[in-house]
C-alpha cells in the first residue's frame, strides 16, 4: 500500500494544490485549512452553498496564501498575525484573525456578496470534538471533524462501478468516472486491498508518521458539485445512499489524527491495522 497523492486546501471550501510532499503537524498538514471565508456576521461561507468558492484556488506560501480565479487573476494575502479578531461560527472556536481589506474585496467581487477572509492563528486554540473521536488535548485546524481525511483508490473504483451499474439500470449513458476531488481528501492511498477496507482500520502509518483512525467520514452535499464545471448533480450521494448508508448517513473515507509528526511523500509505503 502506498501514498499516491497529497492534497492541501489552505482556504476552507476553495480549490487547493497537490504537492509531492507535506509536513504533518499535530492539527493536520502544514498549511491545510488554516483560512476560511466568512459572512460579515461571522457565519461560514461553504462550497455547498456557494459553489463559486470551489472555482477559486488557494496555494500556500511562506507566511501567505495566494488566491487565484479561473481567469488567472491572483492576490497574495499575508497571514494577519496582528490582524483584528472577529467572532466566528466555527465550532469550538470563538474568534479568528481578519485578513487585509483588499482580500475581502477580491473575494466579495468574485462571489457576488460581501465576505471576509480570516485566518486561524493557532490551531491549539481549537480542540477536536469528543463526538468525532477527539481525545483531550488534541488540536484541530479548520477541518470539520478531524485533522486528516484519507480515501482509497480501491473504494473509489468500487464506487465508480456502482455508479455505472446504476446508470445502466436506469437506461442512462455511462457517466464520466467520478473524480476523487469530489471528496476533498488530504491523503489518498492505493494498493492490493479490498474496497472500503479502511472502515476497519484503527492505525495507519504513512512513511514514518503514525496516525490513529478517529472515525469514518460521513459525506455532505459539497460532493454533489463537480469541482471542474461547478455544476450540481445527484452523484455520488445517490449511489452512496444505496450501497453505503448507515445510521442515516452516507460514508466514504476515514479521518486520521496524527500520533507523531514528520514529512510524508507521494510514493511512501503505508501500513494499516
Amino acid at each position: 500500500m502506498r501514498l499516491v497523492s497529497v492534497h492541501l486546501h489552505p482556504v476552507k471550501s476553495l480549490g487547493g494544490v497537490a504537492p509531492s510532499r507535506a509536513v504533518v503537524e499535530p492539527w493536520g498538514l502544514r498549511h491545510d485549512r488554516r483560512w476560511l471565508v466568512l459572512r460579515p456576521d461571522g457565519g461560514k461561507v461553504t462550497g455547498s452553498a456557494r459553489p463559486a468558492l470551489l472555482g477559486l484556488t488557494a496555494a500556500p506560501g511562506t507566511g501567505a496564501v495566494t488566491l487565484t480565479d479561473r481567469d488567472g487573476a491572483s492576490l497574495t494575502v499575508a497571514e494577519p498575525v496582528d490582524g483584528p479578531s472577529a467572532p466566528t461560527a466555527v465550532s469550538r472556536l470563538d474568534s479568528v484573525r481578519l485578513a487585509a481589506a483588499e482580500a475581502h474585496d477580491w473575494l466579495s467581487a468574485r462571489l457576488g456578496q460581501p465576505v471576509r477572509l480570516a485566518w486561524l492563528d493557532d490551531p491549539r486554540r481549537r480542540p477536536m470534538s469528543a463526538a468525532h473521536g477527539g481525545l483531550p488535548g488534541e488540536p484541530l485546524n479548520l477541518s470539520d471533524a478531524g485533522p486528516l481525511l484519507v480515501t482509497t483508490m480501491p473504494s473509489l473504483r468500487r464506487l465508480r462501478d456502482w455508479i455505472a451499474q446504476g446508470a445502466a439500470e436506469r437506461g442512462e449513458p455511462t457517466p464520466q468516472p467520478l473524480a476523487m476531488a469530489r471528496f476533498r481528501p488530504t491523503v489518498v492511498l492505493d494498493g492490493p486491498f479490498e474496497a472500503f477496507a479502511e472502515d476497519g482500520w484503527s492505525r495507519v502509518r504513512i512513511g514514518a508518521v503514525d496516525f490513529r483512525v478517529s472515525e469514518r467520514c460521513d459525506r455532505c452535499s459539497v460532493t454533489l458539485v463537480d469541482p471542474v464545471t461547478l455544476a450540481g448533480g445527484k452523484e455520488p450521494i445517490r449511489t452512496l445512499a444505496r450501497h453505503r448508508r448507515h445510521d442515516g448517513k452516507t460514508w466514504f473515507g476515514v479521518r486520521l489524527v496524527p500520533l507523531t509528526t514528520g514529512e510524508i511523500r507521494v510514493g511512501d509505503e503505508c501500513h494499516a491495522t
